[in-house]
């Protein structure tokens, strides 16, 4: 796939990067998404913090949201057993001979 160049500014430093043509929006969205909740964390003032702090901060709650999504999305061996139980339920009742 074809490469594009951009630049992306993430805490006012540029930052340059090579990424496969059609996917710009989510770079700069991402972008965007980054510095609105490092300005929102800034807003805190928190004593003794510097911009690494900051910076560390915004890293983890995006990391917080990945992990929580992913998550989300694994089904454990719980969810398999219930699964498989309604699956034999609903082919029991839809081969009822009764009906």
């Amino acid at each position: 796939m074809a490469k594009q160049a951009i630049t992306l500014k993430i805490a006012g430093k540029s930052y340059p990067f090579n990424i496969e043509s059609g996917k710009e929006e989510m770079y700069r969205l991402a972008e965007r998404e980054v510095n609105s909740y490092l300005a929102l964390i800034k807003q805190q003032n928190i004593k003794n913090w510097n911009d690494q702090d900051y910076l560390s901060m915004t890293a983890l709650k995006f990391a917080i949201a990945n992990v929580g999504m992913r998550q989300s999305r694994e089904v454990d061996d719980e969810d398999l057993r219930q699964l498989e139980k309604i699956g034999t339920e609903i082919d029991a009742y839809l081969n009822d001979p009764k009906k």
